[in-house]
């Protein structure tokens, strides 16, 4: 499973950090940083983040064992200008 979330779009409301907290964190108020390669121990917890995301920012590949994401993300599956698993603001 390959996780990616699109850092432009997140507002760092941290629904994928209270579902997920294994793979997402917050740092501070505006930061996060997640594991890009979550376990598949991890796949319901991860699904439940993906759904709660206000703003649709995380992409994830291989969530239901293919390799098809399982968000759609109309802004492209790029982490935006962080890498994926780095910290990064949300550009406000």
């Amino acid at each position: 499973m390959r996780l990616v979330v699109d850092l432009n779009r997140c507002q760092g409301y941290a629904q994928c950090a209270f579902l997920a907290p294994d793979v997402f964190t917050l740092h501070g108020e505006e930061s996060l940083v997640y594991n890009p390669r979550a376990g598949a121990e991890q796949r319901e917890k991860v699904a439940r983040a993906v759904a709660a995301c206000p703003v649709q920012a995380i992409t994830v590949d291989g969530l239901d064992g293919a390799d098809t994401p399982a968000a759609a993300n109309p802004a492209g599956s790029g982490a935006g200008r962080a890498g994926a698993g780095q910290e990064a603001g949300d550009g406000r």
